[in-house]
């Protein structure tokens, strides 16, 4: 058995022996709801007294640095081992969004992290606390094998992403020198099915804005007025319609993205997204044309998230003075989200829609980013995990969701590498989220099994 072999067996001997379950119980118990305007004290001791203490004894010096936004501070952690050696950035976030206690299964709670078979159920347990508490017990795996890791590494964690990870992008301004690495390396969002090893590279962008139509004070009933006054709703559900189809087609030509490039699709052929226990795909939902694949990682998608007009718990015969809808759209590397409201607006406007309003919604934008599949480092990283776990992982050139991946990729230039370590079918967002101990175990194999073969190669070309 090689060193790095017996590495990797020590990990997942520390796994089995209920290790990481413990620390991420810990972790999941501090309720850590980014979204609340009180949770500022819950948010810090997740850095100073549960991750800041854990990287020093990894021999890592931590410090806090401050949030250009205003928010919670950053928490900023590294180990240097020579300069001679690669230096890794990774990065993760310690918030939640809400726990909607009340909406989880009968016997489950998001601050308690329950086992059922497979399943690890608790808020944070695939979004993020898992992922970023595998990365770091892989660290410690192959510090206990070997006393060293072999590179540098510089941790940077924030408890503000659930909510647009603000002061993010300004602080990677600011620090640059600080956060200078080769490469960043972290695990966030799904893998393509739980049994599929992946990497991707990138992200698609969010954007996500609200249009409102707003006619008079107060409704009015609807016998007496129906047919002379125009009704909110109305207009509200046929301009959404002028901008995006029956079938989910994208309609405003300045909020399609380019064409795919060859080699996108290249990457994206033979892969197919969907998990057994999840929806089932709409094969004639979005642009014609596309592959599933394509649809999701290679094109963009306008989704409506809400809309409201009147009272929908308890109607009224009355035509409601007022409607709003809030959409959100999900674009690829190519798109410029700072000219979309304008686009929206005289997309509005050439339609005769002058009556609605359209505003950015207050979270930040996530810009899209995208690496080059064939880029060094995305091939030294699939490697090692082929060699751990003896197939080869998928590569994604970008996940469908959003990351702040723009932060790392524009601001400090560097290539991002993603390594997820939960499935599709996690319940991200929603009550009863949860991990898979099948997928963290894996995942915690993989980490180690890297960090392992980072220590032992030389700087990426």
């Amino acid at each position: 058995m090689t060193a790095r072999d017996a590495a990797v067996q020590a990990a997942l001997a520390w796994f089995d022996a209920g290790h990481f379950l413990t620390e991420l119980s810990r972790r999941v118990a501090l309720r850590t709801e980014s979204q609340r305007s009180d949770s500022r004290d819950e948010l810090l001791a997740y850095l100073q007294g549960e991750i800041g203490p854990t990287l020093a004894g990894l021999g890592f010096s931590w410090r806090l640095l401050d949030n250009p936004a205003g928010g919670v501070p950053f928490l900023y952690a590294e180990r240097h081992e020579g300069s001679d050696r690669p230096t890794i950035l990774t990065y993760g976030h310690g918030d939640v969004v809400l726990g909607y206690d009340a909406q989880w299964r009968t016997g489950l709670s998001p601050w308690k992290v329950v086992v059922e078979g497979d399943r690890w159920y608790g808020r944070g347990t695939a979004d993020n606390k898992g992922q970023h508490s595998l990365n770091l017990a892989a660290l410690a795996q192959v510090l206990a094998a070997r006393g060293s890791l072999g590179f540098n590494v510089k941790v940077l964690l924030e408890m503000g992403e659930e909510t647009g990870s603000p002061g993010l992008r300004a602080l990677c301004e600011r620090e640059r020198r600080t956060l200078a690495a080769d490469v960043l390396i972290a695990s966030d969002g799904p893998r393509l099915a739980a049994d599929r090893p992946t990497l991707f590279l990138g992200s698609r962008g969010a954007f996500n804005f609200d249009l409102t139509v707003d006619l008079r004070e107060g409704a009015h009933h609807s016998g007496n007025w129906g047919g002379l006054l125009a009704n909110p709703g109305t207009i509200l559900a046929n301009a959404i319609a002028s901008m995006v189809d029956g079938r989910g087609r994208i309609l405003v030509h300045a909020l399609r993205p380019p064409p795919i490039p060859a080699a996108v699709r290249q990457a994206l052929s033979g892969i197919e997204p969907g998990e057994p226990g999840g929806p089932a795909i709409d094969r004639d939902w979005g642009e014609p044309g596309l592959s599933p694949a394509e649809r999701v990682f290679g094109w963009n998608a306008l989704e409506v998230l809400a809309f409201r007009t009147g009272n929908p718990d308890h109607p009224v015969n009355a035509i409601p003075p007022r409607a709003m809808a809030h959409l959100q759209l999900r674009f690829v590397a190519g798109c410029d989200h700072t000219t979309f409201v304008s686009a929206i607006r005289a997309h509005l406007d050439g339609c005769g829609y002058r009556t609605v309003q359209v505003a950015p919604a207050r979270s930040e934008a996530m810009r899209a980013t995208r690496l080059d599949p064939g880029h060094p480092w995305v091939r030294r990283v699939a490697a090692s995990i082929e060699r751990t776990t003896g197939e080869r992982p998928v590569i994604l050139p970008n996940l469908g969701g959003s990351l702040p991946n723009d932060c790392f990729a524009e601001v400090l230039s560097l290539p991002t590498v993603w390594i997820p370590h939960s499935y599709p079918a996690c319940s991200q967002h929603a009550p009863d989220e949860h991990l898979l101990g099948s997928v963290a175990r894996q995942g915690l194999a993989i980490m180690t099994g890297l960090f392992f073969d980072l220590g032992d190669a030389a700087p990426a070309e």
